[in-house]
């Protein structure tokens, strides 16, 4: 019988077939620092869904399991690889296929950029919202595959609200388009809705038609400078109380603000402890009013400083600084990133039970959040090696779970599962509602060899 490598080779083009184990290790994991991931037997990297196609078949003849991946930068473990499987990546089915302006829609492959989707809309004045903070190197089916937010979610929502249709090759190798084109549409079940936010454990996305957007004004950023993390967060209730609606509304406490400050000079902790960004695109005059009000929220709040940037520049510069915080954090060592999402009214407890389990694991924990929808990212640093540190963090992830949970949360809010959250699906789902999975899963895949183990437990 021969091998799923041979194979392979006979199925594709010679050049789309890698199999030497020192270039496999660059595609055979995510950017989960903590998440475990095996050597492939071979690594395809598609450029047509032909080849995809081809490749899901192969795997079903040998049942060799299979992970897709885009640019890996997932932070869940949901794209790596264990021993033997096989890696499909989508890194070269990177065409802008189509931007239809009358119906204000995009058509690409899995493998485009997000950032160059943003570019290709804004060519024809339209705009696609959503914005990970991995938007200049993370591509769109990866996006799909895991549900991406990011920070404009506070006002425009998550991936999963943009996205119209897909073509899909199952986990039974026949190639699919589920969705529509349509400003409406009813018929059968919500099978995009589905598929996204998977993490490849239902099928391989190879084409992406998504919703756009017509282009904004100017945004008018506002900046405020608080004395503790806490009065920050207390800021970020105020503002929805206040009634405002803000296009992004972004926390980063000191740790992050001197990690950012370290490596890039920019001076920003020479102003207080925590910084709360926001940002008003209400055009006009009424923009104007909403930021000069966001700023007055931000000083009743405790801000020791607060004012709306003079320019779109200047505005720019400080969101270049949140865009910055986790590369920046990793030089500061080992980093486990968080993704929980609690109730608006939720996030001071929540910040406060995440300063405490910090403190009494003696754990450092750094805080990112997109904090207008309450999406916090606590990042837990270790030093690299220090396995005593490292079990301590791996208590206080656990913690920070159970935490999120009991104030009415959910696991996470963009990252996805993968495999390092497993155990906290199934505690936030329950057993009844983990088998509705199981049975989809089942129904979708039923050879199991799309991304097993991922998203619940085997």
């Amino acid at each position: 019988m021969t091998t799923i490598v041979a194979d392979l080779l006979a199925s594709l083009p010679v050049d789309r077939v890698m199999t030497d184990p020192d270039a496999m290790v660059a595609y055979a994991r995510d950017q989960a620092e903590w998440g475990a991931w095996g050597a492939p037997s071979a690594v395809v990297r598609a450029r047509s869904t032909d080849e995809v196609q081809a490749t899901v078949r192969a795997c079903l003849q040998h049942g060799t399991p299979i992970v897709a991946r885009g640019a890996g930068t997932g932070l869940s473990g949901a794209a790596n690889a264990e021993a033997g499987w096989v890696v499909l990546s989508l890194e070269r089915m990177d065409q802008v296929l189509e931007v239809n302006t009358l119906d204000r829609l995009a058509v690409v492959q899995p493998g485009v950029i997000n950032d160059q989707l943003r570019a290709a809309a804004a060519e024809h004045g339209l705009w696609y919202p959503p914005d990970p903070g991995s938007a200049p190197w993370s591509t769109i089916g990866g996006n799909v595959a895991t549900n991406a937010g990011g920070m404009c979610c506070v006002k425009y929502g998550v991936t999963r609200d943009y996205v119209l249709a897909l073509e899909v090759v199952t986990g039974t190798g026949e190639v699919v388009r589920v969705g529509r084109r349509t400003a409406k549409g009813v018929v059968g079940y919500d099978l995009v809705g589905l598929l996204t936010g998977s993490e490849g454990t239902l099928g391989i996305i190879t084409e992406v038609t998504v919703r756009l957007r017509p282009a904004r004004e100017p945004e008018r950023t506002v900046a405020g400078f608080f004395p503790d993390l806490l009065s920050a967060g207390r800021a970020v209730t105020a503002v929805a109380e206040a009634g405002l609606t803000p296009s992004l509304l972004e926390l980063m406490d000191r740790t992050l603000l001197q990690a950012v400050d370290d490596w890039k000079h920019m001076g920003l902790t020479t102003e207080a402890d925590t910084m709360l960004l926001g940002r008003i695109d209400t055009p006009g005059e009424c923009g104007d009013a909403e930021a000069e009000a966001m700023a007055e929220v931000f000083r009743a709040a405790g801000a020791v400083d607060a004012a709306v940037a003079e320019d779109e520049e200047e505005g720019e510069l400080l969101f270049a600084a949140r865009r910055l915080a986790y590369p920046a954090a990793e030089r500061l060592g080992t980093i486990l990133t968080e993704d929980v999402c609690v109730p608006k009214d939720q996030v001071v407890p929540m910040l406060e039970r995440i300063q405490e389990i910090g403190r009494r694991h003696g754990t450092t924990i750094a805080n990112a959040a997109h904090a207008g929808d309450g999406n916090l990212h606590p990042l837990l640093v270790t030093e690299p090696g220090n396995t005593e540190q490292l079990d301590r963090a791996h208590h206080a992830f656990g913690e920070i779970i159970a935490a999120c949970l009991e104030l009415g949360g959910t696991i996470s809010g963009e990252h996805g599962v993968g495999t390092l959250k497993r155990d906290g699906l199934h505690a936030e789902l329950g057993e009844p509602v983990v088998e509705l999975h199981r049975a989809i899963k089942s129904a979708l895949d039923p050879h199991g060899i799309m991304n097993p183990g991922k998203v619940f437990r085997p």
